[in-house]
């Protein structure tokens, strides 16, 4: 078996857009228009994992998708944890669990998916502003 992506439904094509890419820094590796069955799917992956992708699923017949907590979480390694939680922070995304052990924090996409981000290797040190505080809302 080989890992081929994971699919998560969105409401807003703009906005997941903007979260996935211009925030959390994925790429777009294709995309599929099918006019017939009237959706789009977008697949994006990490710069350099063209086989780590996320499929953005999004229905032309608006629709609620609900909470999304039921789904789980994607999870992605980072090289520093502390740095990409102040540049999300700095592009108005809520760090719904902040990196207090300095291993891992929780974010949430425009749709309410859970994104986990692990520390690549050992732990960091704890630091603040992170390691005082609080959990925010739901991760």
């Amino acid at each position: 078996m080989k890992y081929l992506h994971t699919m998560v439904r969105i409401s807003d094509v703009d906005a997941s857009l903007a979260f996935y890419r211009d925030k959390l820094g994925l790429e777009e590796v294709r995309r599929i228009d099918n006019e017939q069955g009237r959706f789009t799917l977008i697949f994006l992956a990490p710069p350099g994992q063209p086989d780590a992708q996320i499929e953005l699923t999004h229905n032309w017949d608006p629709e609620a998708y609900g909470e999304g907590r039921n789904f789980g979480h994607l999870a992605y390694e980072v090289d520093d944890i502390y740095a990409l939680c102040a540049s999300l922070q700095a592009k108005g995304v809520t760090i719904n669990r902040p990196p207090r052990d300095g291993r891992m924090a929780f974010i949430r996409s425009p749709d309410n998916i859970s994104i986990e981000l692990l520390q690549k290797g050992g732990a960091k040190e704890p630091a603040e502003p992170w390691k005082s505080m609080a959990n925010v809302g739901k991760w």
